[in-house]
């Protein structure tokens, strides 16, 4: 569709409407042509022009609807409305894209165009604002109000205003070059003011909003002060360019042609107080209070070089200017002191983190080194544990504790390698990767940096970020970190970097081999109290603008929130729970509501709601259930498997989302039973005769693993013997062909998870003692371990006789 256009003066000069002028007497269309009764106004909606009362403009129009509107306009004689849209690339506006205010016209002549389109010749008559849209097709017809101009009170002091006008608007025209001189014949022929404020409105070169916002003024005088004012900054424009052109306007030839564009560009920044030689002085100035060697030197006076020879007006200027930018930003050889102030520290980590004795006790020990040593060099640790054990808070505390600026790098979901290792500048957009980012953002060369979620990185399209960690992360290659954009090596071994992660079974061998593995366990419950005690309490008083007095929480009152509202191996959960019973006390103290400030176990109940029930026995009260453990990311937890038996030939079928692994524990623990029957007491008939059925309930979660073999074994002996398994009972263990019970991992995970469940018994491979022995006696008080090796044992201990 052909839009509709503002055709100036002298466009309609130069297509030959003077001739169309001479033809047409305009004294022969009033605003009482028809009638005075029209009560329905079609509306013309058109862009990038307004129209004012008393000047005459073509519109043309391509669209049919706008052509039947106009042509059925002009055969009934009607006045049309023409009002301008507010965004000049619709095509096809509603109502709500249009102004409400806009002017009455007449067509005095439609001149019809060879491409199909046409020219309307109108002449306006009232400004309007539309007072209800009736019709929307084939085009807008409305009802309208008729605005009224309000006149000057002070006729001579506008006379001389619209005078200002008339001599600012010639000069304008001598200025410009564009505007023919037929213009200046137009405006000094003009005799009545209101017709040539209107005139110089329609016609001036101003934005289409500014002049909708002048037809909208209803004030004469107010029209013509902001009309005078715009044309003002018209005038500054024309004149400063015009002095720019004649600062350069010398005889030119084709090698002269950079230069000219040049002192054109630096005329306009000298206008503005700036220029190239101001960007090369400041990066000097920067340069010159950095602390770096000789090569880096080297390498920046060479740039700075090759940016005083390039085009200040060429896209590779700015490009090396934020390279230098940034280069100047690094902090290069600037490092902070580090406090090896052992007892301060120790002090620090204690009272920011209950429990973590072994991360505790190795950060202690590199600290010792490191003021016996009087070196550096930084290990990289990375913390694995389930989510909610402080791994992420932990690398603040190592921060204070050393004296050092602690920054945090999230690598959760980065697929793409140049985030560690940047873009080469040449390319547009180019920046430096996220570590020195961060180095930057530090302000230091050796702060502390906490890379997040290390284990969820992903390996997209543009190659593989963790890959691109292997050089960042190993103490004898990052001494000279090359990233693309900084296009040399910076000295990354005095930054200690403290990976976090959830599993390690995403993470590349490679990678690991470069970090110091740490792994944190959940809490038990004496120390999730202690922490509630010591740290949730507190924080969440504050966060909800309640004081110290007014709520407590006993031990019996978190144990019983740990134990009834939670399950987790962290705190996050329980951190939850207490800010739910933080605002139930902050609604009560807003509404002036009387209340215990000691929270009972009755009350917590109340606030939380339902507490999920404590007791596992009746789950497994029946044969074919058993009571495994398991190890996922977010830590421990419990799992169930059953069996069943039905009428058929003897086939197992398995059901719960299960992995190739844990299918196969389920088949081998079958053909076992089939081939010691007799050893376990199963009748031959049952296992020809019978289908067993293993379902692993939760069947939205993929389950895979050989840690459920044991578990599954129990399972399909308990359902053949119709004998229940022991309550209160879990197990964890591998199986084979051969009746031997293997080790499995998670084992400090997976005891956790068993004492929250309220589990009393656990049965593991003999294997896994060691694993047992390193877990702290307090964790595993009312827990009895059964250490086996083979598959009859597991059987003994399992099934109730």
């Amino acid at each position: 569709m052909t839009e509709f256009e503002d055709i100036s003066l002298e466009e309609m000069i130069s297509d030959g409407f003077d001739i169309v002028a001479e033809e047409i007497n305009l004294s022969d269309f009033s605003e009482t042509d028809k009638n005075s009764e029209q009560k329905i106004f079609p509306i013309l909606p058109v862009r990038n022009m307004v129209m004012f009362p008393n000047v005459v403009i073509p519109i043309t129009a391509g669209r049919k609807t706008s052509i039947q509107l106009l042509e059925e306009a002009q055969k009934n004689g009607d006045f049309i409305g023409i009002v301008s849209q507010k965004n000049s690339e619709l095509e096809q506006p509603a109502e709500k894209d249009m102004y409400q205010t806009g002017t009455l016209a007449k067509i005095i002549k439609i001149i019809k165009l060879p491409e199909g389109n046409i020219t309307a010749i109108t002449k306006g008559f009232h400004r309007f604002k539309i007072k209800k849209i009736v019709e929307s097709r084939p085009y807008f017809k409305a009802e309208i109000t008729k605005l009224k101009d309000t006149r000057p009170k002070n006729k001579e002091e506008y006379d001389a205003l619209l005078e200002n006008i008339k001599d600012l608007a010639l000069k304008i025209i001598e200025l410009d070059p564009n505007i023919p001189n037929a213009a200046n014949f137009a405006i000094k022929n003009i005799n009545n003011n209101d017709d040539l404020l209107n005139f110089i409105c329609t016609n001036s070169n101003f934005p289409s909003l500014e002049k909708q916002k002048l037809l909208e003024e209803k004030s004469l005088v107010e029209r013509a002060n902001k009309c005078y004012e715009m044309m003002h900054e018209d005038f500054r424009k024309l004149e400063l360019r015009n002095q720019i052109h004649q600062k350069t306007s010398k005889d030119l030839d084709k090698q002269q042609r950079e230069y000219f564009l040049n002192q054109q560009i630096r005329t306009i920044q000298d206008e503005l107080g700036g220029g190239p030689e101001s960007d090369v002085e400041e990066l000097i100035d920067k340069a010159s209070r950095k602390k770096w060697n000789q090569e880096v030197e080297d390498h920046f006076q060479k740039e700075i070089n090759r940016l005083q020879r390039q085009n200040p007006n060429s896209p590779d200027y700015n490009v090396q200017r934020n390279y230098l930018d940034f280069f100047t930003d690094l902090p290069w050889e600037t490092y902070t002191k580090d406090v090896f102030d052992i007892a301060k520290a120790e002090k620090i980590l204690d009272k920011a983190h209950f429990g973590l004795e072994d991360i505790k006790k190795r950060i202690l020990e590199h600290m010792a080194v490191l003021k016996l040593k009087n070196n550096m060099k930084s290990p990289i640790l990375l913390l694995v544990g389930p989510p909610g054990v402080g791994k992420t808070s932990l690398g603040k505390s190592v921060a204070d504790a050393l004296g050092r600026k602690y920054v945090r790098l999230s690598l959760g979901g980065l697929h793409d390698e140049s985030e560690i290792r940047g873009h080469r500048k040449t390319y547009i957009g180019a920046m430096a990767g996220r570590i020195l980012q961060t180095i930057k953002k530090s302000g230091t060369s050796n702060p502390v940096i906490v890379l997040d979620e290390i284990d969820k990185i992903a390996q997209g399209l543009h190659g593989d970020p963790s890959s691109a960690l292997l050089e960042v992360l190993d103490p004898e290659q990052n001494k000279a970190f090359y990233d693309n954009f900084l296009e040399m090596g910076y000295d990354l071994s005095k930054v200690m970097f403290i990976a976090t992660a959830n599993s390690l079974s995403t993470i590349q061998t490679p990678l690991l081999d470069r970090t110091e593995i740490i792994q944190i366990a959940g809490y038990t419950m004496e120390e999730k109290t202690e922490i509630a005690k010591r740290h949730l309490i507190k924080k969440q008083q504050e966060e909800n603008g309640l004081d110290a007095k007014s709520f407590k929480l006993g031990n019996p009152e978190l144990k019983h929130i740990i134990e009834a509202h939670t399950s987790e191996s962290g705190v996050r959960t329980l951190e939850k729970r207490i800010a739910a019973i933080a605002r139930w006390v902050a609604l009560q103290t807003a509404l002036v509501k009387k209340y215990d400030p000691k929270i009972t176990i009755e009350k917590v109940d109340e606030i939380l709601g339902v507490p999920r029930p404590k007791s596992l026995s009746e789950i497994t009260g029946v044969p074919g259930v058993v009571t495994g453990l398991a190890w996922t990311s977010v830590g421990g937890d419990i799992l169930y498997i059953e069996s069943i038996l039905s009428n058929g030939k003897g086939s197992l079928t398995m059901t719960g989302n299960l992995g190739t692994v844990m299918k196969e524990s389920a088949t081998i623990a079958l053909e076992y039973i089939k081939a010691r029957h007799d050893d376990l007491g199963i009748a031959q008939e049952d296992l020809d005769k019978k289908n067993i059925h293993v379902h692993v309930p939760e069947g939205a979660t993929p389950k895979d693993g050989p840690s459920a073999g044991i578990a599954m074994l129990t399972s399909m002996v308990s359902s053949f013997k119709n004998k229940k398994v022991r309550p209160h009972l879990a197990m964890t263990g591998e199986i084979t062909l051969r009746g031997k019970v293997l080790p499995v991992g998670g084992i400090k995970e997976k005891l956790l998870a068993a004492t929250r469940a309220g589990i009393k018994e656990v049965i593991l491979c003999e294997a896994n003692r060691k694993d047992v022995e390193e877990i702290k006696k307090d964790y595993l008080k009312n827990l009895t371990v059964h250490y086996v090796n083979r598959m009859e044992e597991v059987i003994d201990v399992a099934i109730e006789k």
